[in-house]
């Protein structure tokens, strides 16, 4: 589990490809002590297992199917990720609840300023307009981020200079493809409220179909 506030940016040294899988040497730019075998690490948002570190930098295995959901296949020597070492209990969590499990990827398709600040819109699979919401957190390369708008296969939002000079969002461009992970939590409540959302949906074994405050209640909401 991590929170989407980033500890610092890594260079790429090595992308060594291993049939369909590969594995990254990654340094960090700020040396990440005590770094232990098997821990979890976020690189760009994606949750991967630390095999090795040594001399100060590190390095970790990315099955295909990684690969194939994110863009960490089109990563290439010299590339700046962003990292997050897992979230420990009693630390802050001044983000919100990243998986490092990636949806889907997003790209960049507006830029503009607004004094200081720097506003994205990003294009993504409309499947997951239903975890977006205004207001609502997004990780996007790792970052937690307040969407500031959004619709059914957009969202924006808004990078202050802090964020942009500490994380690689400082370098999206137009056309840039990011890693978009939706708020976890949102996942959990439409998945236990779906038995009510559709008309026409199989009925429930106990017959009630309906959403109501009573049937919340009943099932434990609040």
């Amino acid at each position: 589990m991590f929170t989407g506030l980033i500890q610092t940016m890594g260079r790429l040294e090595r992308f060594e490809p291993s049939g369909k899988d590969a594995r990254l040497t990654i340094r960090p730019q700020e040396r990440m002590v005590d770094l232990r075998l098997g821990e979890s690490i976020a690189i760009n948002g994606v949750c991967l297992t630390l095999e090795k570190d040594s001399g100060g930098a590190f390095s970790a295995y990315v099955s295909a199917e990684t690969l194939s959901r994110s863009t960490l296949g089109q990563l290439r020597a010299g590339a700046q990720v962003n990292l997050e070492r897992a979230l420990a209990l009693g630390d802050r969590l001044g983000g919100h609840f990243v998986s490092g499990h990636v949806d889907c990827l997003a790209e960049v398709q507006e830029m503009r300023e607004v004094g200081e600040s720097r506003i994205y819109r990003l294009r993504f699979s409309p499947e997951w307009s239903p975890y977006v919401v205004p207001k609502g957190s997004v990780a996007l390369d790792g970052v937690s981020l307040t969407i500031n708008d959004c619709g059914t296969d957009f969202l924006e939002v808004n990078s202050i200079p802090a964020t942009r000079q500490a994380t690689t969002i400082g370098l999206w461009s137009i056309g840039s493809k990011v890693n978009l992970e939706t708020d976890l939590i949102a996942k959990y409540v439409q998945r236990l409220l779906g038995p009510w959302q559709e008309k026409g949906r199989a009925a429930r074994p106990d017959g009630n179909n309906d959403l109501s405050l009573e049937t919340l209640q009943k099932h434990g909401f609040f």
